[in-house]
């Protein structure tokens, strides 16, 4: 903006909001993690954070979004020491989360751990092939 504010929109979350969620939707993980390097380089008076309260400095928070990816991908990681279906993985995630499943819960955490599986799976951390017609995930 003219007056040196960066809104930021999705970008990045509070950490209220990520430690409250465990896993935060992202559709695409490379990319989000590309997204973070870009605003951790930018220089603005203010920063507007959709999901959380706007700060001169954003490098702190922008870490903390960083780190809590990585956590998520080891985690998933662990899970998939032996090959498994994606539904077992995600069981394990929101048992690890302590989360609760529901239908929107179902919708929004299953497609981002399907984005991390195809992250991991693009960066040689997973391997992915299909044993008695159904895709099993594991660890590379």
């Amino acid at each position: 903006m003219p007056d040196n504010v960066m809104f930021l929109a999705d970008c990045i979350s509070s950490r209220e909001t990520l430690d409250k969620y465990a896993v935060s939707f992202i559709y695409d993980v490379g990319a989000y993690l590309e997204t973070l390097d870009k605003v951790e380089q930018m220089e603005a008076a203010m920063f507007v954070p959709a999901h959380a309260d706007a700060s001169a400095d954003v490098k702190e928070l922008v870490r903390y979004n960083r780190d809590k990816v990585q956590s998520i991908a080891e985690r998933i990681l662990s899970i998939c020491g032996e090959a498994m279906c994606f539904e077992r993985i995600l069981q394990e995630v929101f048992k690890g989360y302590g989360l609760s499943m529901n239908f929107e819960q179902y919708v929004l955490a299953g497609s981002t751990v399907r984005s991390y599986l195809s992250w991991l799976k693009d960066t040689g951390k997973v391997k992915a092939e299909f044993q008695d017609s159904m895709l099993l995930w594991q660890k590379a």
